[in-house]
């Protein structure tokens, strides 16, 4: 982040309390264009509640929340479950409650790596697919801020690699801003630019390098033997099917023939 990025969004001393029980604590919170946001944080922590204090859904008990004036949002929901008797095709789901032209839902769905779904029913995507499937929902709404709420649920570790890189790629094509709650920091460490960790109240903030070793951090989570930060590229990548993509080479082949 540079001085002088545009502010997007930002939380002041943020307090909810709920049946006389503290969720969150004198939270604060920052978001700038271009940048890649990491809320961490064990089970119960606030992440969910910060996230939808944000958003407007939820009123905090103490501070404050402010929202660049005509700031466009576009929200991934940590799961979701549709009826499976429910004829509900992607395209239907994608279209609902707004106007979308056919090709531009067709090329944000290919951006996501999923045109192939357009016309099949929502439950037959696999979790991996369905994630897809929510980013593009959001994508649609040409978001100023993009606001991700644990984007890899129910994904296998390939999956979650790979929607990783593709938030990552997305930031850098839209130029937006980016809020990703996580649990997992080794995972996200080579996408995200600024870590949050949450437990009621930010224990530690800064670039993932600096929060894996914070002692607040380390309390929380401990550290793992031999778990090293996740910070290196594949040399090829798989589709949300599992997959090769088309021109990526299996492990291997480059060395062939030398």
């Amino acid at each position: 982040m540079k001085e002088g990025d545009e502010l997007l969004a930002e939380t002041r001393g943020v307090e909810v309390i709920r049946h006389g029980r503290q969720i969150l604590e004198q939270v604060d919170l920052a978001i700038h264009r271009g940048e890649i946001v990491t809320l961490i944080g064990p089970n119960g922590a606030g992440k969910s509640t910060l996230v939808r204090v944000l958003l407007g859904l939820m009123k905090p008990d103490g501070g404050t929340v402010w929202l660049r004036p005509g700031l466009r949002i576009g929200y991934m929901p940590q799961r979701l479950v549709v009826d499976p008797v429910l004829p509900l095709t992607v395209r239907r789901f994608l279209t609902l409650g707004r106007r979308c032209d056919p090709q531009r839902l067709r090329r944000v769905l290919a951006e996501v790596g999923v045109a192939y779904l357009l016309d099949t029913p929502i439950q037959h995507a696999s979790g991996g697919e369905l994630q897809r499937i929510l980013l593009a929902r959001a994508l649609l709404r040409d978001p100023d801020l993009l606001v991700l709420d644990e984007p890899v649920q129910g994904v296998d570790i390939t999956g979650q690699l790979e929607l990783y890189r593709l938030i990552g790629e997305i930031r850098e094509r839209l130029d937006c801003g980016i809020l990703l709650v996580s649990h997992d920091l080794h995972l996200v460490m080579a996408t995200t630019d600024r870590v949050l960790c949450l437990n009621r109240h930010l224990c530690c903030s800064g670039s993932p390098e600096d929060v894996s070793s914070d002692p607040a951090y380390l309390a929380l989570f401990g550290a793992v033997p031999g778990l090293a930060p996740y910070t290196h590229h594949h040399n090829h990548r798989h589709g949300p099917d599992g997959r090769l993509l088309a021109g990526e080479k299996r492990p291997g082949e480059e060395r062939k023939g030398g």
